[in-house]
């Protein structure tokens, strides 16, 4: 009867652990993080054994084992993993200097022969070397007397760590024993388990880094085609994630039920990364356009010519007496002062005026003998045109090729084959401007036809626009002017209200001007003088 009992407590035992080991296999499965996964492992495997320590290693380059988790219930040791403690033990190498494998340390030869050992008592066994760990035992007091070491083997059967269990302790009697066959099956499935998760796990990452090196390949493209607009690329995504954390941690307000798991930061991180990956099928020369007569030069050159002939004209009416010194000096004078009114327009700014306007129209008017010795008008009609914007250098036609981008932006990023963790890139990356009161582009939706993402990135890249230094039609504004111009965004229905707030005041726009912006344009806030602000 009491061999029954015992076969039946051994059963149940048994089917107890292989439990253990399918749930463990399930969490293994659903871990991201890579440390939490290693320090799952060993875990699992010290439960499923009742081992009272071991130790993880990972094989790098073929060459070593090194040391990711260390734990040891009786001494109360746990580093590596998502301790945040470092190991301090050196890697255990698989060679020698004369290229010799290294068959006398238990991990090494688990490692070069894909075979687990199981060591009663390693004062007594015969053939490794423990010279170490006895060493450690007479630092700690501690007595290391089984152990159970199993390499770990990926998809591909090749070797990417070894697991190795310390000090099987008797759950009856409490006392030290050896590692049973069933221990070391149980440890064995669990490696091979673990190594799949692993290898599932870093593959996952070096996807993600391949993708996000892509993004960054195609960023610098579009850098490299216009270093105007290069840290573009770069500054609005950090910013749209700065203002998402804020309204995330924000515990007032109409969003303070807004939160993130890991997977919305990464899709929302992706999709910043991307907001303008049309943009390169934007030409150069209206990305680049800094002047409004620019097209691959500045075409002010030509007008200057044109002012010369004019001058010249002159000079000539002088000699021939056609005209007296003082008529001369003041056609000089208009000549020299109209060409400077040309060169300060052709600049462009935030607006031009009717005057302004007229005037370009007034010299346009004026007539000149051309290359070709016709009469002709001062000014084309294209150069009137691009004198005459209101506010930038960009025409009209020119503007629709520039916003043009967005819509690339979302056939772009539509055709590709999302997974669903990442399925909302396209919306987030594509309404970035779109107006809160259906006004924006490409396809006019209204607030409430948007996520929190796509409006939080809105934000994000107007006041990087704003504040940008390096555009070729303007200097970067300061913190005061580039708010004062996001209040007014607020008041008129451009961006979203409840998102201003949080920008303002868990002052996010400090944090990024810290980070990116010119100490001369970082000047003191003054909230209350803020449009569109309540506090």
């Amino acid at each position: 009867m009491p061999q029954r009992t015992t076969l039946v407590a051994t059963v149940e035992d048994l089917f107890t652990r292989l439990e253990q080991l399918n749930a463990v296999g399930a969490a293994l499965s659903q871990e991201r993080d890579i440390n939490a996964l290693l320090e799952k492992i060993l875990r699992a495997a010290k439960g499923i054994t009742n081992a009272d320590g071991g130790t993880l290693y990972r094989l790098l380059d073929g060459e070593r084992l090194q040391f990711e988790i260390v734990l040891n219930d009786s001494l109360g040791i746990a580093l590596g993993g998502t301790t945040g403690k470092p190991i301090s033990f050196y890697p255990i190498k698989l060679y020698d200097e004369a290229n010799a494998p290294n068959m006398s340390m238990v991990a090494a030869y688990a490692a070069l022969t894909g075979k687990a050992v199981n060591i009663a008592d390693a004062y007594t066994a015969d053939g490794f070397d423990f010279s170490g760990t006895r060493n450690f035992d007479k630092k700690t007091g501690y007595r290391s007397t089984s152990f159970l070491t199993i390499p770990m083997r990926d998809h591909e059967n090749e070797i990417i760590g070894v697991l190795q269990l310390l000090n099987r302790i008797d759950p009856a009697t409490r006392e030290v024993t050896q590692f049973s066959d069933a221990d070391q099956r149980l440890a064995e499935s669990l490696a091979s388990q673990a190594a799949i998760a692993l290898t599932n796990r870093n593959l996952i990452l070096q996807l993600e880094q391949l993708f996000e090196s892509f993004i960054n390949v195609m960023n610098t493209a579009i850098d490299e085609k216009s270093p105007y607009t290069g840290g573009h690329c770069q500054r609005v995504p950090t910013l749209t994630m700065m203002l998402a954390e804020a309204v995330t941690a924000t515990e007032v307000g109409p969003l303070r039920d807004f939160a993130m798991t890991e997977k919305d930061r990464y899709e929302l991180k992706i999709a910043g990364l991307l907001h303008d990956c049309g943009k390169v099928t934007t030409p150069v020369h209206v990305v680049d356009k800094a002047t409004k007569l620019q097209t691959l030069f500045d075409r002010v050159h030509m007008i200057d010519t044109r002012f010369e002939v004019l001058r010249r004209d002159a000079e000539i009416d002088l000699l021939r007496g056609r005209i007296d010194a003082a008529t001369h000096a003041e056609r000089l004078r208009r000549l020299e002062d109209d060409r400077a009114f040309v060169r300060r327009v052709n600049i462009g700014g935030e607006f031009m005026r009717d005057e302004d306007v007229a005037r370009v129209r007034e010299i346009a008017a004026r007539r000149w003998i051309d290359v070709d010795g016709e009469d002709a008008p001062f000014l084309t009609e294209d150069e009137v045109k691009n004198l005459t914007v209101r506010a930038g250098t960009l025409t009209q036609e020119e503007r629709e090729v520039i916003n043009y981008h967005i819509v690339a932006t979302i056939k772009m990023l539509e055709a590709l084959p999302w997974p669903k963790h990442l399925r909302n890139v396209p919306e987030y990356a594509g309404g970035h401007h779109e107006r809160m009161d259906g006004k924006g582009y490409p396809k006019g939706l209204r607030r409430e036809q948007m996520s929190v993402q796509a409006r939080v990135m809105g934000i994000a890249d107007i006041f990087e626009a704003l504040t940008a230094p390096d555009r070729p039609y303007k200097k970067g504004k300061t913190l005061t002017e580039s708010l004062e111009i996001l209040g007014k965004f607020k008041l008129n229905g451009h961006i979203d209200p409840d998102l201003f707030d949080v920008f303002i005041r868990e002052k996010v726009y400090l944090k990024y001007a810290q980070q990116f912006m010119r100490p001369e344009q970082i000047d003191a806030v003054d909230p209350a003088r803020i449009p569109g602000y309540a506090g």
